[in-house]
């Protein structure tokens, strides 16, 4: 292994930390935000306007039911049209609430997923394969593009851990619930008898470090080794000096990157995935310094509780957090993890929503 300082390694860091925005830079990002604030108003307006129709169709439908002039017939109609109209508005009503709530500051940006293999061993490592095609999918479903950064195949196709971004429309806002232990209950394709086994894999989410975020992470803190990457099993796979590790002295924190052949482009996704790292460090430390820190199963990004399992005998696909069973875990597999993802996004609202008014509440008394 080479071993390099980062203050002897060319420059590229501290370059990192005095970036000069040109005028057209500026202009880019002040149109990126305004973009992101106006599909923001757009999905509020929206949802008021749902609200608002539905309420209009609600009382038209029982005024013309109350209405003894009417013909019979057409109040019958109302009448049933009327339950399916109020069968509507408490999700019309969530999805708005949902909007009202002032967005997390992160939640526009991209992401990073990194996930794990668990317990289980050669199943555990399928797993992990199987969760990045799921993510990958969906992905693709919503035009966002997805990037690998680094992973660690194992002997029989999965991986012990894989790395990657995801880039795209309020990314982070959709993915962030999926942080915590997956556990998986299936028959492994290496299980002769045909028992049933119990793996589990852990995923973490961070938002991608951005120029807003005023993290600049100083040369002397920084510890960069430049190795030659290899396969599964330690087999050498490139014989130059390409791939990089990056290690954040005060905190500890290391990300490494062997995908690509050029050491440049290595270590370009490795601090990436560092700078991520030492934020999300940064803001879980904040976090326990704060007494009234809102304490939830939903998006506390506790990577040690388990928040989902997906039992492929039953076809069934359980979120432990908001109680949620979807009998599609296929379809789930194969990316269609809307009604799940939604269901989450909205609980929390609701939380929030709440807890902003009970703390309303508490400022109003005398």
């Amino acid at each position: 292994m080479i071993n390099q300082q980062s203050k002897n390694s060319g420059g590229i860091f501290s370059s990192w930390s005095r970036r000069c925005p040109t005028p057209e830079s500026l202009l880019i990002k002040k149109y990126s935000k305004l973009a992101v604030e106006h599909a923001r108003l757009t999905r509020l307006l929206a949802a008021a306007d749902k609200v608002t129709a539905l309420c209009r169709d609600i009382e038209e439908h029982n005024a013309l039911m109350n209405d003894a002039s009417a013909d019979a017939e057409l109040r019958e109609l109302a009448r049933d049209e009327l339950g399916g109209l109020e069968a509507q508005l408490p999700t019309a009503e969530s999805k708005l609430l949902a909007e009202i709530v002032p967005p997390d500051p992160s939640d526009s940006k991209n992401a990073i997923i990194e996930i794990r293999a668990g317990t289980g061993g050669e199943e555990a490592a399928l797993f992990v394969g199987d969760l990045l095609r799921m993510y990958s999918k969906y992905a693709e479903s919503r035009e966002w593009k997805v990037g690998l950064m680094d992973a660690s195949s194992s002997s029989i196709g999965g991986y012990k851990d894989v790395v990657f971004s995801v880039e795209g429309q309020d990314v982070y806002r959709v993915l962030k619930y999926e942080s915590g232990g997956h556990r998986v209950q299936r028959i492994p394709v290496t299980e002769a008898q045909g028992r049933i086994h119990t793996s589990a894999a852990t995923v973490a989410v961070f938002p991608e470090v951005d120029e807003d975020d005023d993290l600049a992470i100083p040369a002397d803190e920084l510890r960069v080794d430049i190795f030659c990457s290899s396969g599964p099993g330690g087999q050498s796979v490139n014989t130059t000096y390409s791939a990089v590790r990056i290690t954040h002295l005060p905190t500890g924190i290391v990300a490494q990157s062997q995908d690509e052949r050029s050491q440049h482009r290595n270590k370009d996704k490795a601090m990436r995935v560092l700078k991520a790292r030492v934020l999300d460090h940064q803001r879980q430390v904040e976090a326990q310094r704060m007494a009234n820190e809102r304490r939830t199963l939903i998006g506390s990004g506790d990577r040690s509780q388990r928040i989902r399992t997906y039992n492929f005998p039953q076809n069934r696909v359980t979120d432990h957090r908001i109680g949620l069973t979807l009998h599609s875990l296929d379809r789930v597999m194969e990316g269609q993890m809307a009604q799940l993802l939604e269901a989450l996004y909205l609980h929390d609202m609701q939380l929030k929503t709440e807890q902003g008014a009970a703390a309303s509440g508490r400022r109003g008394q005398p």
